[in-house]
């Protein structure tokens, strides 16, 4: 089963994609929004992909506070998911996204990739992050 990883912005929507073994994620590309408040291409490319990698689940990353609350991202992916789900009709589960961005930044830095390029890499590495902690997780509970 293959599993498309997403992490959702205001600006881009960073894709991966599991392998079909569900091991391993792999990063696919940075969709680019006009605006925040528009969904339709960011939803069509997003269906493009899951038709094109056969996807049967999509994990979504969550921005959650770091005191565990809810702020105004965390609305906004809770309505992104819903969109999703009702476009697509796929299962999309919420995985909690904290530090994925530091966490996909400390990498590129580790990888001398140069200031002005990591923001071209940067959304994909964090999907690919939230993607991989899930599919971690499924293997725990297999375990």
């Amino acid at each position: 089963m293959r599993i498309l990883g997403l992490d959702y912005g205001s600006k881009t929507v960073g894709v991966s994609v599991s392998d079909p073994l569900g091991i391993t994620a792999q990063t696919v590309e940075t969709i680019a929004r006009e605006r925040e408040d528009k969904l339709r291409r960011t939803l069509a490319r997003i269906e493009a992909l899951a038709e094109e990698y056969k996807i049967e689940r999509i994990v979504l990353g969550y921005p959650k506070n770091m005191n565990n609350t809810r702020g105004e991202r965390a609305v906004k992916t809770e309505a992104f998911k819903e969109a999703l789900e009702r476009r697509l009709g796929l299962p999309v589960v919420l995985w909690d996204e904290r530090l994925t961005t530091v966490a996909a930044e400390r990498v590129l830095i580790e990888q001398g990739v140069r200031r002005e390029h990591r923001k071209e890499s940067v959304d994909q590495i964090a999907a690919a992050l939230i993607l991989q902690g899930y599919l971690d997780s499924l293997s725990q509970e297999e375990r």
